[in-house]
């Protein structure tokens, strides 16, 4: 009884982890990018940028190496960011609810789908919610595909996106949440 209870508890705190609730005001933002590089190619609507890669969109905040933007004839965008060798690309974005409530998410390689509004991160995987500056909850994995539409993520432990026997292990921290309901 006592592992059911905390197995329940458990994916409790995890469906709240997966409540998490992007900035609808970064849409109607404009892009900018910074980099030492760009290349366009207008045929194909590919975007390449190189070297120190920031991107801002509102309170979106996108570092990486290299970032390739492809756009398809509806106008939706393909971002794909890269590392460089030794270290993670990452973005941080200010979430809907609260004065100072944040997601961020860290990787070898991050892909955004802008149509679908998927962020898939490949290799060293690592997502934080904050809150006030303090780390509320954090996954870490080889992937982590996160839907911000459903508002829902998963994790596993190989960067294929699908979990082995063997291969690694997913790890998350969910912090304990206090009782608004209580007097004090």
């Amino acid at each position: 009884m006592k592992r059911l209870l905390s197995a329940m508890l458990l994916i409790a705190g995890l469906g709240a982890l997966t409540c998490v609730h992007a900035e609808k005001a970064d849409a109607t933002k404009p892009t900018n990018v910074e980099a030492d590089q760009m290349q366009y190619d207008d045929v194909k609507q590919i975007n390449t940028f190189v070297g120190n890669v920031v991107l801002t969109r509102g309170s979106i905040l996108m570092k990486s190496n290299k970032m390739v933007v492809t756009q398809d004839p509806a106008g939706y965008q393909f971002v794909v960011m890269y590392a460089a060798p030794g270290s993670l690309a990452s973005f941080r974005q200010k979430r809907d609810g609260g004065p100072d409530q944040w997601i961020e998410g860290q990787a070898e390689r991050i892909e955004y789908d802008d149509k679908n509004e998927i962020m898939k991160l490949y290799s060293k995987a690592r997502m934080r919610r904050l809150e006030n500056g303090k780390t509320t909850d954090e996954v870490n994995g080889e992937y982590i595909s996160y839907d911000t539409r459903a508002e829902f993520f998963t994790v596993h432990n190989t960067s294929g996106g699908d979990s082995k026997p063997g291969a690694g292990r997913i790890k998350a921290i969910i912090q304990p949440r206090a009782d608004t309901t209580k007097a004090p």
